[in-house]
């Protein structure tokens, strides 16, 4: 009784002598202050009413709904699996892009396909802004495709397309 009498008044006093840390200069979360509202500069030649970039329109007015596609082959493919599923298979491949920062990976098929092949593509975007090129685990992405069995129906060669290479499985 006396023991957990005693390490409950220690806790408690520890506890209430906390209460000072949250205003004393030593507490990182006060360095900075609060925040103040500050001006905005603003260009005196802006009218909000012109868009500053043009827009593509056509023949009849309209703008393109078309999407531009900028993305470009992985450099490398280091790796590919096949996971067996019970409505098809999972296609998961791993490659390794020529700089950091390379985002929305996909696997797409290829426009040409032969009977009893299967051919994707792996593409990335890279940002508008140059990079550093990384080490290969930051350059490391990895993207996959759901494959069902009317989609393997058939198919003895599922294969990759990368920038300097290809992998490929058989069946």
């Amino acid at each position: 009784m006396r023991i957990t009498l005693g390490a409950l008044l220690i806790s408690t006093l520890a506890l209430s002598s906390c209460g000072g840390w949250r205003d004393s200069r030593v507490n990182p979360t006060n360095w900075f202050g609060n925040s103040r509202e500050a001006p905005v500069e603003t260009d005196e030649n802006l009218n909000p009413l012109i868009p500053q970039e043009e827009e593509r329109v056509n023949l009849l007015g309209r703008g393109d709904d078309e999407e531009v596609d900028n993305s470009l082959l992985i450099a490398v493919i280091k790796d590919m699996r096949i996971e067996r599923t019970s409505v098809g298979a999972i296609l998961t491949v791993e490659g390794e892009a020529a700089r950091n920062g390379a985002y929305d990976a996909q696997l797409v098929p290829s426009i040409t396909q032969e009977p009893g092949r299967l051919e994707y593509t792996f593409r990335v975007n890279y940002p508008k802004n140059a990079t550093y090129r990384g080490t290969p685990a930051t350059r490391t992405i990895r993207a996959a495709v759901s494959l069902s069995n009317q989609d393997l129906a058939g198919v003895r060669v599922l294969r990759v397309i990368g920038k300097e290479n290809a992998r490929e499985t058989r069946r």
